[in-house]
């Protein structure tokens, strides 16, 4: 399971890079899309590779976004009554690790919302227009993707 975060705007750009980060949904900065790992997936990001963040996420910083920033229709916080209601799973923290192993997918749970908003990253970011290894904010991170989701809960 990817975390993919748009880092840059889209003013000025390509109009396919456009057309692919709509299709990730990704619409404005600071926003996280949860994505399998999928060859189509992993292109379309290696294609906008210029303009997000991403990485493998783990279990528990899954359970640390659904808990903060998951969201549901009529734009309310998703709780574990509402996934233990309408799903087969128990809690958030069931779900996230369901999530993170490939089991499940975001639309298993009816109403909740594919995208997650979050904060500007606390420090703020290195800087936007340089790679990860470079030393910036921009490209595949890894692991590290966990700590700079944690620092925009």
């Amino acid at each position: 399971m990817y975390a993919v975060i748009q880092v840059r705007g889209v003013v000025n750009t390509r109009r396919d890079i456009k057309d692919t980060l709509k299709m990730l949904r990704l619409h404005h900065i600071n926003h996280c899309v949860l994505v399998p790992d999928t060859p189509e997936n992993l292109g379309m990001i290696r294609k906008v590779k210029d303009y997000v963040a991403y990485g493998e996420i783990d279990a528990a910083t899954i359970e640390t976004l659904l808990r903060t920033r998951g969201r549901v229709m009529g734009d309310s916080a998703l709780t574990d009554e509402y996934v233990k209601s309408n799903s087969a799973f128990g809690s958030i923290a069931d779900f996230a690790k369901a999530l993170a192993s490939g089991e499940c997918r975001l639309r298993d749970i009816p109403g909740l919302k594919p995208v997650l908003r979050l904060h500007p990253p606390r420090k703020g970011y290195k800087t936007t227009k340089r790679t990860f290894p470079q030393g910036g904010a921009l490209g595949y991170y890894g692991q590290e993707i966990n700590t700079l989701l944690y620092k925009m809960r």
